[in-house]
């Protein structure tokens, strides 16, 4: 694809992109995204002839320890890449939500002559990015979103890694996204310059729909391994190289870059620079005339989202018993006037999952100013897409689902722990107390599948006041996401004047009720809804004459973040009983409890029935959990 295609890349770069290579952060920059990853050789070369701070030396390093040029493209890692891609289809999903963030930020921010948010997201995606069902679930929504100032160009070169695309597709997708109400060129001659630059030319001046432009290519263009399968992986070989370099009449020398591309690159960066420098002008004027507008912009693309949402964080009192979903409806339309930047969303299940923002609307075309996106039944896109929204700058997106359902949105949530992006997951009905529903809506393993992607929180509140706490460390934290895991089911809001403040889940995991008299005989481990019923099985032991102390571990990645010292305190060496409590997986608390300590957890799938039927059913009660203690111990 690198010879293929990078006729494309180029000419976006140098004909159309709004950029600066010398601060690839810009916020009116234009964007691209190379959805098709495995072409990142094209990507880095690309960014190193316009100017962006990319060496001979890193180009010659490309997929070796430590460079800045790896194997597909990390958006963290080097300068000018927009999007971690690789995963086929997320770039794809990714521009989407770029495009979003883009007409709401345009929307709130400008205003008659200071088109401060004004930029294009242009993307390059191939046969495979196509392929995957996510490229369909954005692909519709942004179609029926008109986001018109997404520019999707299609690397048509037929061919995949097994062999030709004929084997597994035959399909139009032209039509395809003609039915997703896009606007559609073809070009059959994908080196035909001027027809490619006439289409984009096109796709700019759409004001009402996405673009889609197919463009016929060839992969490894101009070599004898031209549309061979084997060139998607296998380098060409020096010889193959040289053969090519001598038909194009091409110096052989390694990594020859003539003068007139040096002097190319030099242009870039002062026509990038000025341009920025015209931008910079117009931004001061705007920030005379809207100081607090143009304050909150900068602070918004600094992720700093202020303090003053704090203040406005609600307490809810000892009598209140609410499912931590309701609660968390109550937080986020509590706080989202202060966070006037923060868009929600769901997939189909807004009212369901509590992420409704009830007095702010719906994002739609005709409404560019709303804050909530239905995402139709689209886990898959929704990830993707709020990706896309962090990694363009400016927005804190929130989305909202099932904890089960977490499951279809597995690929954006590791990417989104792996580019340090700061997205926030609302995931209800969290364990088999989801009840009637049954096992195919009873999440079991997901909890435990979430704690193991590296750079993401999980927080699992145990009731109403936590969940405030939850949302407040979900957006101070700037370098990665958090998923809030919330219950279907009421549970207890327990009184902190008897307990330790809800505050204390900062610290990822506290002791929330301590032995009595003297050190403790036994250690009970729970999160979630399962605190309460652990807080009552210490009441049942300590009725038989032991001395136990209940940890609320609402957070484990928090947890392991704090020194030594705190967490000995919390789990001191020299208590051996020790259990684990919740109600999913529990091969992750083994951990905690040691191997000679007592996990009870849900090692099988669950069942369709009234939730309180199913506590009792999995042992789940009180009484059954104090007793499995005892006789684990042998404290009869």
């Amino acid at each position: 694809m690198p010879l293929g295609a990078a006729h494309i890349a180029h000419l976006i770069f140098s004909r159309f992109l709004k950029f600066n290579p010398k601060n690839p952060k810009w916020i009116d920059r234009d964007r691209f995204v190379l959805s098709a990853g495995h072409a990142s050789a094209m990507l880095y070369a690309t960014l190193f002839v316009n100017g962006y701070d990319i060496t001979l030396d890193d180009l010659k390093r490309f997929r070796q320890l430590d460079s800045i040029t790896p194997g597909h493209p990390e958006s963290w890692l080097t300068p000018g890449v927009e999007t971690t891609t690789g995963p086929l289809g997320q770039g794809l999903g990714n521009s989407v939500g770029m495009a979003i963030a883009e007409k709401y930020l345009s929307s709130y921010f400008n205003r008659k002559g200071f088109n401060i948010i004004d930029h294009y997201t242009y993307v390059v995606c191939s046969d495979g990015d196509l392929m995957e069902g996510v490229s369909s679930e954005v692909g519709a929504l942004a179609g029926h979103l008109k986001l018109n100032k997404l520019i999707v160009i299609w690397d048509n070169n037929r061919v995949s890694i097994d062999g030709p695309t004929s084997l597994a597709w035959s399909e139009n997708v032209v039509e395809r996204f003609e039915a997703f109400g896009w606007h559609v060129q073809s070009i059959e001659d994908g080196y035909d310059l001027d027809a490619l630059e006439k289409a984009l030319r096109r796709a700019r001046e759409e004001t009402s729909r996405p673009s889609f432009i197919a463009v016929r290519t060839h992969l490894a263009y101009g070599t004898p391994m031209q549309d061979d399968c084997r060139a998607h992986g296998a380098p060409l070989g020096k010889e193959v190289v040289m053969e090519v370099k001598k038909r194009a009449g091409w110096p052989l020398e390694e990594f020859y870059v003539p003068e007139e591309v040096w002097e190319y690159r030099r242009r870039k960066i002062e026509e990038g620079e000025r341009r920025e420098a015209e931008w910079r002008k117009l931004f001061e004027k705007y920030r005379e005339n809207y100081p607090e507008l143009a304050d909150l912009l900068i602070r918004a693309f600094n992720r700093d989202w202020g303090t003053e949402y704090r203040k406005h964080l609600p307490t809810f009192s000892k009598d209140e018993e609410l499912a931590t979903r309701q609660a968390n409806n109550k937080v986020i339309n509590a706080i989202a006037k202060y966070l006037p930047l923060m868009i929600g969303g769901s997939a189909d299940l807004a009212e369901s999952t509590g992420t409704y923002l009830h007095d702010y609307g719906s994002f739609q075309a005709d409404n560019p100013l709303g804050r909530f996106i239905h995402y139709g039944v689209r886990e898959h896109a929704m990830g993707a897409i709020m990706n896309g929204m962090a990694y363009h700058g400016g927005i804190l997106p929130y989305g909202g689902t099932f904890l089960v359902f977490s499951d279809y949105m597995r690929p954006p949530i590791r990417l989104a722990a792996m580019a340090r992006l700061q997205v926030i997951y609302v995931f209800t009905h969290d364990s088999v107390w989801v009840g009637e529903d049954g096992p195919t809506h009873q999440p079991v393993e997901q909890l435990s599948s979430l704690r193991l992607i590296p750079n993401m929180w999980v927080i699992r509140p145990c009731d109403a006041n936590e969940v405030a706490v939850a949302w407040d460390m979900a957006i101070s934290r700037k370098d990665g996401p958090t998923a809030i895991i919330l219950t279907r089911q009421k549970v207890p809001t327990l009184d902190r004047s008897i307990y330790p403040p809800a505050e204390s889940i900062r610290r990822g995991a506290y002791v929330l009720a301590d032995a009595r008299d003297g050190e403790p005989d036994l250690l009970i481990i729970a999160s979630g809804s399962e605190v309460h019923v652990a807080l009552d099985a210490k009441k049942i032991l300590e009725s038989r004459g032991l001395r136990v102390r209940v940890v609320n571990m609402a957070s484990f990645e928090v947890f392991e973040l704090q020194d030594e010292d705190y967490k000995r305190s919390v789990i001191p060496r020299h208590i051996k009983r020790r259990v684990a409590i919740e109600a999913g997986v529990g091969l992750c608390w083994y951990k905690y409890v040691g191997e000679d300590g007592l996990v009870i957890s849900i090692e099988r799938f669950g069942k369709s029935a009234p939730y309180k039927d199913l506590i009792k059913d999995f042992g789940f009660t009180p009484e059954a959990i104090a007793d499995r203690i005892i006789k684990q111990f042998g404290l009869e």
